[in-house]
C-alpha cells in the first residue's frame, strides 16, 4: 500500500469529528491521519462552515459528515 496521506478537516467538541478519526485509526492508518480543526484557519472556516468533518485524500473527497465504511473501503482498496 502507497505511503498516502488522509485528511481529516475536524472542529473542537465535534462528536461526528471524533467518530471518524476513531473509524479511521481503527483501520490501522494512524500515521498517515492528518486532522485540522477549521476554526484554527479562517479561510477553511469559511471554507467549510459546519460542513464538518470530511475525509479527504489529497483532493478527492472520501467521507462527508459520517464514516462510510464502503467509501473508506474502496478507498483502502485503491490505496
Amino acid at each position: 500500500m502507497s505511503e498516502r496521506h488522509l485528511t481529516l478537516y475536524t472542529r473542537a467538541g465535534c462528536p461526528l469529528c471524533e467518530d471518524m478519526a476513531e473509524q479511521v485509526r481503527a483501520q490501522a492508518c494512524t500515521g498517515r491521519l492528518i486532522e485540522i480543526d477549521v476554526d484554527r484557519d479562517q479561510v477553511l472556516k469559511a471554507r467549510f462552515g459546519w460542513d464538518v468533518p470530511l475525509l479527504f485524500d489529497g483532493n478527492t473527497e472520501i467521507c462527508r459528515h459520517e464514516f462510510d465504511a464502503a467509501a473508506f473501503g474502496a478507498w483502502l482498496a485503491r490505496a
